[in-house]
């Protein structure tokens, strides 16, 4: 079976000399695995568009065994802004295994390539605070997951804002500042609130369109990570390189 459809390539690695085995986040088939024979011979035509990082459009094959070929592959974007600056690199490099971690797999995940593309567009071209851009990614695609928080209000009074409010990442709730649950949680401004709930529920092109003072940035950061590493219940290498660059 023969599919046609475009993708971020999210993975790669060698097999054998000249070969290539890439995971791929396709529009149409979610997160595949696929092989790139002869993917890095530089004489190769697909050896460009099958690179890390690289958007293109892909030919690829289902054998009978449900193994995925790379028949042709045609790069639409490749990012060159990110070979220029190590941090947007490594900030790319970690959504990429956040694509991987959450994005589904053998089904339609055309909200998940649009959200991955955006924020790698937009870190490769610097148009946004990379802040921003990294909180926004999180808690986006653990939306898109099925992990939203709930924010719309206090989970036991129903008040939908106040000037301080406590958020729980092991179960995704806000209280208000008369409401404190007993859970560990962590203290949020009524702004970063604003600003989660601007992230979760704006449409897609909207997402990035916010601004914080450089402290509540920090702390829409910290919260985004940790609610991340709770529902995920593990740790990332590219977001532990991330932070060492930017330290």
């Amino acid at each position: 079976m023969l599919i046609k459809t475009d993708g971020l390539v999210i993975r790669e690695q060698t097999t054998g000399e000249q070969d290539r085995l890439i995971t791929v986040l396709t529009r149409s088939n979610g997160v595949i695995r696929a092989f790139s024979n002869g993917g890095r011979n530089p004489k190769n035509k697909n050896v460009s568009a099958t690179g890390l990082l690289c958007y293109s459009d892909f030919s690829i094959d289902k054998t009978g065994k449900g193994a995925y070929i790379i028949r042709e592959a045609t790069a639409k974007e490749v990012f060159f802004g990110l070979r220029e600056d190590i941090i947007r690199l490594s900030l790319a490099q970690y959504f990429a295994e956040l694509a991987y971690e959450l994005s589904p797999r053998e089904e339609n995940s055309d909200e998940f390539l649009r959200l991955f593309l955006n924020s790698i567009y937009f870190i490769s071209e610097a148009k946004r605070d990379v802040g921003i851009i990294k909180a926004a990614t999180e808690l986006r695609v653990l939306s898109l997951a099925g992990y939203m928080p709930s924010l719309v209000a206090c989970d036991s009074c129903g008040q939908y804002e106040s000037s301080i409010m406590f958020f729980s990442p092991s179960s995704g709730k806000i209280w208000c500042e008369n409401c404190k649950s007993e859970e560990n949680t962590l203290t949020v401004s009524s702004s970063v609130v604003a600003a989660m709930r601007h992230i979760c529920f704006s449409p897609p092109e909207k997402i990035y369109s916010f601004i914080l003072s450089k402290d509540c940035l920090a702390a829409l950061n910290a919260v985004s990570e940790k609610y991340l590493k709770s529902v995920t219940m593990r740790t990332y290498k590219t977001l532990d390189f991330y932070k060492m660059m930017t330290e």
